[in-house]
């Protein structure tokens, strides 16, 4: 069975909306392919920075990957992170929200 999946356009909508409600304002970094582009989340909190990325479980279960690893990083860090994955992917979106505690503003999966 073919799992249906949302434009990325919509989802970074939605997203910012979400992030808005909840007290966790957003912003679009970067644009990217409207339809089917990957999407880089940076959370920037108290401590530092943390930056996901979208993945794929084993049982094709959509996930969140914190890229950066499981601690707070720089600013320099993370840009590096994200500079690298753009010269890879150049239809990636990239955004970033106000996360005090370094929580997402939208529902999956954080490993």
């Amino acid at each position: 069975m073919v799992e249906a999946r949302v434009k990325a356009g919509l989802w970074v909508q939605a997203a910012l909306r979400r992030g808005t409600a909840g007290g966790r304002y957003g912003v679009v970094v970067r644009r990217g392919d409207a339809d089917a582009g990957g999407i880089v989340v940076v959370l920037r909190g108290r401590e530092g920075l943390t930056v996901l990325t979208q993945m794929r479980m084993a049982d094709g279960e959509a996930a969140w990957l914190r890229a950066t690893g499981p601690a707070p990083v720089a600013e320099a860090a993370a840009d590096a992170y994200v500079a690298r994955q753009l010269r890879s992917d150049p239809d990636l979106w990239v955004l970033e929200f106000d996360s005090p505690d370094l929580t997402p503003p939208f529902d999956g999966r954080v490993v």
